[in-house]
């Protein structure tokens, strides 16, 4: 059952109560667009006409297939094989990694920290020494 949508639109404009939506308001909108759209106010396109009807009535952008699909939840959008719960695929290790599964930028940020532990330890033991 549909319902009218001129009933279901826009219900105010400035502030001031719009009332029903007549084919004049549409027409004055679509002249409203063309101007903005660089074209004069008698040359109204016909996506103008209709962007002006939508805008009044509050009919949606997206044409009835696509609400539908918008509307459904997320999981159930795309299901190439309806009843397929599908597996996990492996990852695959990447040339970047070792058998350890570290980057090699992961394995340099090691090495440096490691690096740093050392020298503070042997700069720690250096001035025990001399203090000795």
């Amino acid at each position: 059952m549909k319902t009218n949508l001129l009933k279901e639109g826009t219900l105010t404009e400035n502030s001031a109560g719009l009332g029903t939506v007549t084919r004049k308001m549409v027409r004055e909108r679509a002249a409203e667009l063309a101007v903005i759209n660089g074209h004069t106010a008698v040359d109204v396109s016909k996506s103008e006409w209709e962007q002006a009807k939508r805008e009044l009535t509050g009919e949606p952008d997206a044409d009835p297939k696509e609400a539908v699909l918008e509307s459904a939840p997320e999981s159930e959008r795309w299901d190439p094989v309806p009843g397929s719960s599908g597996h996990k695929v492996p990852v695959a290790a990447s040339e970047d990694e070792d058998a350890e599964g570290r980057s090699d930028g992961e394995r340099l940020i090691e090495e440096g920290i490691a690096g740093a532990e050392h020298d503070q330890m042997r700069q720690a033991t250096q001035d025990l020494t001399a203090d000795l």
